[in-house]
């Protein structure tokens, strides 16, 4: 009999069924990379920059360009930045790509991985074709406001708490 390994993906399991699961996978990934550049091109060509309409009484849709990492970080940096989240993003792309071939019979998992996959490569064009990521939603509360962000940070942040609860749900799951 066959036995799920560590990851649950079972031993005996043909060699040529996870090729067609990691596709499915990084097909979805690839619907989320080309819904985000379709969102980023539109907002780059129908704003001008820093430009604002408001669409709710907490939320609008603007033009600003984030040079650095998530809130900014390392915004401010001489340009150097843009080549490290690159090459980061495209690290991470190679692994996540690499763990979907290893547990695509984890399908909460694989789904978190590829979100997080979709955004991370969103972003990875915007560095590569503009030098920045282009960001557009913008929530805010009177005077204070949440850092704009886009489709492919909705992405990896909803990838990082679906991988937050798969390990809590794993980790409550009992021991066979």
């Amino acid at each position: 009999m066959a036995r799920p390994s560590e990851h649950g993906v079972t031993d005996a399991a043909p060699a040529r069924a996870a090729p067609a699961r990691v596709g499915g996978w990084l097909a979805l990934a690839l619907l989320i990379i080309v819904l985000d550049q379709l969102t980023k091109i539109y907002f780059n060509t129908a704003f001008q920059y820093g430009e604002r309409v408001n669409i709710l009484p907490f939320f609008d849709f603007t033009l600003v360009f984030n040079r650095g990492a998530a809130f900014s970080f390392l915004a401010s940096e001489e340009g150097w930045q843009r080549w490290l989240f690159t090459g980061l993003g495209c690290v991470a792309a190679v692994v996540i790509v690499w763990m979907l071939r290893r547990t695509h019979g984890q399908p909460r998992f694989c789904l978190a991985l590829t979100l997080i996959l979709g955004g991370a490569i969103g972003n990875v064009i915007d560095r590569v074709v503009y030098g920045h990521v282009v960001d557009f939603l913008l929530f805010y509360w009177n005077d204070w406001q949440f850092p704009a962000f886009n489709l492919a940070d909705v992405g990896i942040t909803c990838g990082a708490v679906l991988l937050v609860l798969d390990e809590l749900l794993r980790a409550r799951k009992p021991q066979a």
